[in-house]
């Protein structure tokens, strides 16, 4: 399960750092699945269209990182996970003219392994709140 947490966690710099779909595709199966329980993502349905969410995010948060807080493996279920906090200012662009307001949101990726790459990838994420924070909803 060593190659698969290190798979992980390439994938996962690449996409918290806006790379999109080109560096991620390397981690990932050609038709890798995405879902989240949230508002904000219920038209990302592939892993290829979140990726390319979070670049549209950090185009509007131009400040945004994160804090990584847990990063293991589960070779029992053949899945990584990753819990962390994404900070960000709205800066530009966006859904509105940039507010200056910041959001400091937790979220968890649960990433479902096949054949050593991700096939299948859940967000944990409380879009509402993050929204809210920062000026959006």
């Amino acid at each position: 399960m060593q190659a698969e947490l290190e798979t992980a966690k390439a994938f996962f710099t690449a996409c918290e750092t806006g790379q999109g779909w080109e560096a991620c595709r390397p981690h990932c199966t050609p038709d890798a699945t995405f879902a989240a329980q949230s508002d904000a993502l219920a038209e990302i349905h592939t892993l290829q269209q979140y990726t390319e969410w979070m670049c549209g995010i950090l185009a509007a948060l131009t400040d945004g990182t994160y804090e990584l807080k847990f990063f293991a493996a589960d070779p029992a279920r053949n899945a990584v996970c990753a819990c962390a906090t994404f900070i960000g200012t709205h800066l530009a662009g966006g859904p509105c003219p940039p507010t200056g307001r910041t959001t400091r949101t937790d979220y968890v990726y649960v990433m479902q392994f096949q054949d050593g790459r991700i096939a299948h990838m859940t967000k944990i994420w409380n879009s509402g709140y993050a929204l809210k924070e920062l000026g959006w909803g």
